[in-house]
């Protein structure tokens, strides 16, 4: 079974930018009033997880989203670009209580996808259950993938130009019982 991780180079330096300003609490405190008084985001911007699978008869868009109301969130489609936003509100009021160390986000975030084609806007369908979003996006019925037919032809017939079939593969490379 092969393990796919993902590895992003800003996620890493956005850690560690927060272990920094963490360490140096003065600083960061500075930086929060400096960001609200200019109307810059308190947090910051976070954007959930997301899987995209295929399977013969449409795509499935699996979203992490724990602790998102579903009246917080809007899901929309138009051209091939899915769009999914909403807002994860803070549990617990910052100002009430000493905070000792945060590491969820909070606030406003957005995913657009760009999703092939050939599907079938009208059908596609979203259900949330154990802060998972799954919406499944039905293909085109002319657009499913079918399978062609490769006919394997003799040296001779090749010279010739007239085709004899010895045997029919399909185009996976698997031939067929009679022998070629």
């Amino acid at each position: 079974m092969t393990v796919m991780t993902s590895w992003d180079l800003f996620d890493d330096l956005r850690t560690a930018q927060d272990e920094m300003l963490r360490t140096n609490s003065p600083y960061s405190q500075r930086l929060s009033q400096f960001a609200r008084q200019f109307g810059g985001p308190d947090t910051q911007a976070w954007a959930p997880p997301v899987d995209i699978t295929e399977r013969k008869d449409a795509y499935l868009v699996a979203v992490e989203l724990p602790g998102v109301a579903i009246e917080d969130l809007e899901i929309t489609f138009q051209d091939t670009l899915l769009t999914i936003q909403g807002e994860r509100h803070a549990a617990h009021d910052p100002a009430a209580e000493k905070v000792h160390r945060a590491e969820r986000r909070y606030g406003a975030f957005r995913r657009s996808i760009t999703l092939p084609s050939h599907v079938m806007a009208d059908a596609i369908e979203a259900t949330a259950r154990d802060g998972v979003l799954q919406i499944l996006v039905p293909k085109a019925t002319g657009a499913r993938a079918k399978r062609i037919p490769v006919r394997a032809v003799t040296a001779k017939a090749a010279a010739t130009g007239k085709a004899t079939v010895t045997g029919k593969a399909t185009a996976t490379g698997k031939a067929a019982k009679n022998g070629a």
